[in-house]
């Protein structure tokens, strides 16, 4: 009878080490969390990228060969159509002043009077986006003297997987990577028919006009990413995207059950941002959800660590 009481003892400090010993050393599970569904403004984008370009883009090129007397305007001047822009003399009206300018300046004077320059207009208004020139520049009918837009739009290259989701006065947001905290709203005014091919990978252009022209800041041929706002809406009911499973067809979402087990709740959802799911119906605001952690173990009876073969009692984890 003593050696019986010596050995359940023993079995009883060695099982007490063994679980004191297993507990201190097991790595803490990830158990979850509650959270408070909220309520805040949500966006269903359709994400690209693209550049800056001139609607209308005109190279101004001269009617005749001849040299550059002047110009009168640089890159970023707004000009209008019929403004003269720059002066230039024919081949001829070169040879003349450079021979009346060897004579001397009377001579000078009264071949400037009699035979006078030839005026470069602007054929559109719009801006100067290129100045090719300098004065007393040799040109011929080839040369482009200057690069005129009527205005800067946003082209963005939108994949066919989700063209159909674009449409003409969607707005969107757009961010230049030079300026990465200035965001601009646009509206979309064209969708061109025809795709383009890169690696197999086909894109439609989708033009935008930014609201109330082009910033100061923009310029020809920056980057730009465009964010078209599929879906919004600024008072959303919304959780977190890893608390929405998807069960048999239908969402369902943790919460915590009157006796502390976690509990499937069905819900239906709205706009989806990557982030956060909206909830249209399933649950109201205030109320509590559980994140599910990578083990999420429900409360337990708790019971000694001296007793052997006691069974523990609790439901299975919901996920």
């Amino acid at each position: 009878m003593r050696k019986i009481l010596l050995w359940s003892l023993a079995a009883v400090l060695v099982g007490g080490a063994w679980f004191y010993w297993h507990k201190k050393n097991e790595k803490p599970k990830d158990t979850g969390k509650i959270i408070l569904v909220r309520r805040g403004p949500l966006q269903e984008t359709v994400e690209s990228t693209g550049n800056i370009a001139p609607l209308n883009r005109v190279e101004i090129k001269p009617a005749i060969s001849g040299r550059i007397d002047k110009y009168l305007v640089d890159e970023g001047s707004v000009v209008k159509a019929g403004q003269v822009i720059a002066w230039m003399s024919s081949s001829d009206r070169v040879a003349i002043m450079d021979a009346a300018r060897s004579q001397g300046p009377k001579a000078l004077k009264k071949w400037e009077d009699s035979y006078k320059p030839t005026p470069i207009i602007a054929p559109i208004s719009g801006v100067v986006i290129l100045r090719n020139i300098v004065d007393g520049q040799t040109v011929d009918a080839s040369t482009v003297l200057f690069a005129m837009s009527d205005k800067l739009i946003v082209i963005a290259q939108v994949d066919e997987t989700d063209i159909g989701k674009i449409h003409l006065e969607m707005p969107a947001k757009i961010v230049l990577d030079a300026y990465p905290n200035r965001t601009a709203m646009g509206k979309v005014f064209d969708i061109l028919h025809e795709g383009v091919n890169n690696s197999n990978v086909i894109t439609y252009n989708v033009k935008i006009s930014p609201d109330g022209g082009a910033p100061a800041y923009y310029k020809s041929q920056m980057t730009a990413n465009v964010s078209f706002i599929v879906k919004e809406n600024k008072n959303a009911l919304f959780v977190p995207a890893v608390a929405v499973k998807q069960k048999k067809g239908k969402y369902v979402v943790l919460v915590p059950g009157a006796d502390g087990q976690p509990e499937e709740k069905l819900v239906t959802l709205g706009i989806q941002d990557g982030t956060n799911d909206e909830i249209l119906s399933g649950l109201k605001d205030g109320d509590s959800i559980i994140i599910p952690g990578n083990h999420y173990v429900p409360r337990e009876a708790q019971t000694s660590p001296l007793t052997f073969g006691a069974k523990k009692k609790g439901k299975k984890p919901a996920f």
